[in-house]
């Protein structure tokens, strides 16, 4: 299915830009070596070429020179493409993989409509005001709904953070808030507000801003994906540090800004502020899940496993199973379920076997996902350390 949030650009390569095409230039720097099939989730489970990185750019190469035609199987592979980008990471030829993948699918798009589900879960995610009361009609609703309706964990019951009153002459950050996550991360925001405070720093809050547009450019929908990323440019337009909280928006809001305005994964900022935030003793065991946006784009998992290690006493288990990956991938855990559930099943198995009380992941579309699935609380690792402050 289409979209993770774990691709857009911050800068596009010159040789691409003047290539006749695009595409074609990105698929070209493949040397077709093969080593990216042993880091990808969908090789690993399908165990089929054809979904496989270099499967798919040998197919999209071959639409673009039209050596073949399109199917409905072979846009499949393109579809199932979680958008992880750890064939980036091990890839010796330096493929831009989040690169091509956007313009695969942005060109896929022109020629494929996409279904009402998807239209209608971009149309909702650029209105986050309306997204968030759908959520509280949904968290009403949520014991009389049939369990295979339920594919969002119930949200929380206020929606609206109460951040510390701000004050005059001291350095303040902006903080994106993004769609889905309003009203699932009020306690995330409080957290985060109450770590930066102690330092102090104050965090405000626009409220001109709107969805990162990461779920759009993924799906190949880059008009609104740009739309919205104006809008967000407007809303920041006088901060001086925006801090992002779900790994999976960080690129876009990146993007969206084009470096007028330093964007910071929260977890680096508050890794930041160093020995200002001591913790008290946990004896607690949690399960550290490190999404592939955390691990692969973002990369703030050194600063992650620090902070959490700085807390006396606590026994971290990180999960690794499956690749990793917990198949959300935007909007595929809600359109293609048995697919995302099949990647998310090894690491719910290895969290059930750790004796972990907890599991704590820095993606919100992560957290929505294992929460479904395992009856023990799913945090976002500020918000747990904010709670031993």
């Amino acid at each position: 299915m289409l979209a993770s949030p774990a691709m857009l650009p911050a800068a596009r390569p010159a040789h691409a830009e003047t290539a006749p095409d695009r595409l074609l230039a990105l698929a070209d720097r493949c040397v077709q070596c093969g080593l990216c099939l042993p880091a990808c989730p969908t090789y690993g489970l399908e165990r089929s070429e054809a979904e496989s990185p270099r499967g798919r750019i040998a197919l999209a190469r071959a639409w673009a020179l039209d050596t073949i035609a399109p199917t409905e199987t072979a846009d499949s592979h393109l579809d199932h493409c979680l958008g992880c980008r750890s064939c980036e990471a091990v890839c010796p030829a330096g493929v831009q993989y989040g690169e091509f993948l956007l313009e695969a699918r942005n060109r896929q798009r022109e020629r494929r409509p996409p279904g009402w589900q998807q239209r209608f879960a971009e149309w909702l995610a650029a209105r986050p005001a309306l997204l968030a009361r759908l959520l509280g009609f949904y968290r009403r609703a949520f014991g009389l709904l049939p369990v295979k309706l339920r594919r969002l964990p119930k949200p929380v019951t206020s929606s609206a953070a109460r951040l510390p009153q701000l004050a005059q002459h001291r350095e303040s950050v902006a903080l994106f808030t993004g769609c889905v996550a309003r009203p699932y991360e009020a306690g995330l925001r409080e957290a985060v507000a109450r770590l930066c405070a102690l330092s102090g720093i104050d965090v405000r809050i626009p409220v001109q801003q709107t969805c990162c547009g990461a779920l759009h450019a993924h799906a190949g929908n880059t008009r609104e994906s740009e739309r919205l990323a104006s809008r967000n440019r407007s809303a920041f337009a006088d901060a001086g540090t925006v801090l992002t909280l779900a790994t999976g928006c960080h690129e876009a809001v990146g993007h969206s800004l084009r470096g007028s305005v330093e964007t910071v994964d929260a977890i680096a900022f508050v890794h930041r502020l160093g020995g200002k935030l001591p913790f008290r003793e946990c004896s607690e065991r949690v399960a550290l899940h490190l999404p592939c946006t955390q691990r692969n784009v973002v990369k703030s998992v050194a600063a992650t496993r620090d902070l959490l290690h700085r807390v006396p006493g606590l026994t971290i288990v990180e999960l690794t199973a499956g690749y990793g990956c917990c198949g959300a991938a935007g909007t595929q855990m809600l359109l293609d379920p048995v697919q995302a559930d099949a990647y998310r099943a090894s690491l719910v198995e290895q969290f059930e076997c750790s004796g972990a009380t907890r599991l704590l992941s820095a993606n919100i579309g992560c957290r929505l996902h294992l929460a479904n699935a395992i009856a023990q609380p799913v945090q976002h690792p500020l918000e747990f350390l904010a709670s031993l402050t």
